[in-house]
């Protein structure tokens, strides 16, 4: 019962903390405080509570025994719904870093938000709750009601707490999400109905639904679907036009949600049901998916560089750098499938403290326009240091996070489709340019002695020490990552008839 009590604890904190606000502004901040860290608890109790090595070994996604958690409660039994939930180390992982974030995105509210801050708190656990239900969702439906259950406080955080345009922002950041999830809805139904012909009876399940066979039309339009609704919230050029409005609008906390948390929902879709669900359809769908990966991360960068908006830049470099998980995903061999995993790591790390940077600029100049800032060294030299570090992070410099991701995905590309690889490589440079311009026209420069702004406090600075600390662990021995998440793509591979680009094998073992 640990996995829904995961989940429970965050929606009570989040009532608990609307509640609180009766009592005093300040009292909200610290409920959801505890929660989160009441959360990681019990993330962490059911870690060590594991059957010694169950983590490491290969397993079957199709056999509920191979799940080192796994729990399966009746629901709506006559049309084959049940409360299912597993967790394996690719889910234990994405849960700590949604837990992580979860905290920095406390943190860098703490200050900014004056309004109604209870129910801030209580959206913002809220959509801790529902990522942390797609990760775990083993039903169909249910991990649906959990993909529905994240959007709407985050359209919340979006449209009450944002900047001026927040209405526009929060409307296409619903509108886009909305309509991919329910052509997700129907390539669902259209599963579940399709495994009740089959004479299997009907069922949600994903074990159940892993390895049905198909009309390749029919295999076809589902997965057009499940990619769609994935691919929206990824996201992956032409369907990221939603990010960088709601971004610029959205509250810090938000954007640090939004770019460390909700993004990878997307790409733990792709990884965990669209792909292994149609294998077939996949493979034949494979260079289209690899090319928008590719374009992604060319006109990602580029419009990163023409931004003048700190949080627009950083918006687009996102777009840009799930590029790179598209591409590894969709090479699907060894290196590719853990670059995929250690880059949806990083970003979320590296994303997540420059949307604090810029959250925290824009609170203290009142403005994100890059063009008015300039010098911002010698006043605030613990958020230069920070800043710098990340930008390090974000372009991918060798001893940290981001660099172990783009060069395994690259490596495992460079295996299966060689000029996909070597047009990939071209975003290693733009990279470079659009970090270390935003670095220069905020930090560096002459200071304009006639502005003031504080630095960074003991709450900022411990927020960033922390994700300073998990990118040099991945940029450094990342093998404790690559342990976790090996058994779990090796035993997704086996349950694919036909693997989408190549053999799992045939780039090499695993480092």
């Amino acid at each position: 019962m640990s996995m829904p009590a995961l989940i429970l604890v965050l929606l009570a904190g989040g009532a608990l903390a609307w509640l609180a606000q009766r009592a005093s502004d300040e009292l909200p901040r610290w409920v959801a405080l505890a929660t989160v860290i009441g959360a990681l608890a019990l993330l962490y109790y059911m870690a060590v509570e594991l059957p010694a090595g169950s983590l490491a070994l290969a397993s079957d996604p199709r056999q509920a025994p191979s799940w080192p958690l796994y729990l399966k409660l009746d629901w709506i039994p006559r049309f084959g719904i049940a409360l299912e939930f597993g967790m394996d180390g690719l889910s234990l992982l994405l849960l700590a870093l949604t837990l992580l974030l979860g905290l920095i995105a406390i943190a860098s509210s703490w200050t900014e938000i004056d309004f109604k801050p209870g129910l801030f708190q209580a959206n913002l656990l809220w959509t801790l709750a529902g990522v942390c239900g797609v990760f775990l969702a083993l039903d169909l439906f249910l991990f649906f009601l959990f993909w529905e259950l994240m959007l709407l406080p985050m359209y919340l955080l979006i449209a009450v707490w944002g900047h001026e345009n927040r209405a526009y922002a929060a409307m296409k950041f619903f509108i886009f999400t909305q309509a991919s999830g329910l052509l997700m809805l129907l390539a669902i139904v259209l599963l579940a109905w399709r495994g009740a012909s089959a004479g299997n009876g009907v069922s949600f399940s994903y074990l159940d639904l892993l390895g049905l066979e198909l009309d390749p039309r029919l295999a076809w339009f589902a997965m057009l679907g499940f990619f769609l609704a994935f691919t929206v919230k990824l996201p992956a050029f032409p369907l990221h036009t939603w990010l960088p409005d709601a971004h610029t609008q959205a509250p810090t906390a938000g954007s640090v949600l939004l770019a460390g948390i909700l993004l990878k929902t997307g790409a733990y879709g792709l990884l965990r049901f669209c792909i292994p669900l149609f294998p077939e359809a996949s493979a034949t769908f494979a260079p289209v998916a690899m090319s928008l990966g590719v374009a992604g991360i060319l006109y990602g960068a580029l419009l990163a560089f023409a931004q003048t908006d700190c949080k627009r830049l950083v918006a687009y470099s996102s777009v840009s750098h799930m590029g790179f998980v598209l591409l590894g995903l969709y090479a699907w061999n060894h290196l590719a499938l853990q670059g995929a995993v250690v880059q949806m790591l990083a970003h979320g790390l590296s994303t997540a403290a420059l949307f604090m940077v810029a959250g925290a600029l824009q609170q203290r100049l009142h403005t994100r326009d890059m063009r008015a800032m300039g010098g911002l060294w010698h006043q605030a030299p613990r958020m230069g240091a920070a800043t710098m570090f990340f930008v390090l992070a974000s372009l991918g410099l060798p001893g940290l996070g981001g660099f172990v991701a783009e060069f395994l995905v690259l490596a495992g590309l460079f295996a299966v489709q060689p000029w996909f690889a070597a047009a990939a490589a071209l975003g290693l440079i733009t990279a470079v340019i659009y970090a270390l311009w935003l670095l220069q026209q905020t930090f560096q420069g002459a200071p304009d002695e006639r502005r003031q702004m504080a630095d960074f406090g003991v709450r900022e600075m411990l927020a960033m020490g922390l994700m300073m600390i998990a990118l040099l662990w991945l940029g450094l021995y990342p093998q404790p990552a690559l342990d976790l998440a090996q058994p779990v793509l090796d035993g997704l591979h086996d349950s694919a008839l036909q693997p989408p680009a190549a053999p799992l094998a045939a780039a090499g073992s695993a480092p």
